[in-house]
């Protein structure tokens, strides 16, 4: 991780499943700061855009000094080659399952995280990132979308879930292309609400039956877009 902000990574990187992937010996976080690598006593990482206009531009200096040491630091590890770089910004390929997936079969990632107005626009020419956004919207700084890119590659590598299964039926998981259907646990009962007692039947064929269909229902209710429908407003 390449930031301006590494102290926003402790909590991430040591809770949940990133943390047990870690514990495994699956995936490492390695923290680089931006920062230290500005030249001035001000610790300047950013100036004025030329042109004029609002904000401030991450300047190229301190990120490709940045960038310099984590390919060095990679390869005093003993990994070749350099890093897949990807750079966090709205203007971006749209993340998805497929590129989770292309991303969790990488030995090495560069992940930058950006600020104020963006970057100089030479880091992307001279570092030529894989440029990728979380959505269609504008966050205060890369790290949220940082964290929400490993993490879902995280989950892609295999042995970092308990079941190698375990990601097949996720909304918007390649096998399905449609969003999960609903799920009970105990008690059976609750405040009135009942579990569907297809799912106490222990007929395992039609339990796989009334997922699948409960999956394409909720589907259809709220992203028909996935089964190349149009959303008419109602649900089905």
């Amino acid at each position: 991780m390449l930031t301006l902000f590494p102290g926003m990574f402790e909590g991430f990187t040591t809770h949940g499943l990133v943390r047990v992937a870690r514990e495994k010996g699956l995936v490492d976080v390695c923290l680089h700061d931006v920062r230290e690598h500005a030249t001035d006593r001000h610790r300047s990482v950013d100036d004025r855009p030329y042109g004029g206009g609002p904000g401030m531009v991450l300047m190229c200096g301190p990120v490709f000094a940045c960038d310099e040491k984590v390919v060095a630091a990679g390869r005093a590890a003993g990994l070749s080659g350099e890093p897949r770089r990807v750079l966090l910004t709205p203007q971006g390929t749209p993340l998805g399952p497929s590129l989770l997936e292309e991303l969790a079969r990488e030995p090495w990632l560069s992940v930058f995280c950006g600020h104020y107005e963006g970057f100089d626009e030479r880091i992307r020419i001279g570092l030529r990132p894989l440029e990728v956004s979380i959505g269609d919207y504008v966050l205060s700084g890369g790290e949220v979308a940082a964290m929400v890119l490993i993490d879902g590659t995280v989950r892609m590598i295999p042995g970092a879930l308990g079941a190698a299964e375990a990601t097949q039926d996720d909304s918007f998981s390649r096998s399905g292309a449609r969003l999960e259907g609903p799920q009970y646990t105990r008690p059976r009962e609750f405040r009135g609400m009942r579990v569907p007692e297809v799912l106490l039947s222990g007929d395992h064929q039609a339990i796989a039956e009334w997922r699948e269909q409960q999956a394409l229902r909720r589907t259809r209710e709220r992203r028909p877009d996935l089964l190349g429908e149009e959303h008419t407003g109602e649900p089905q």
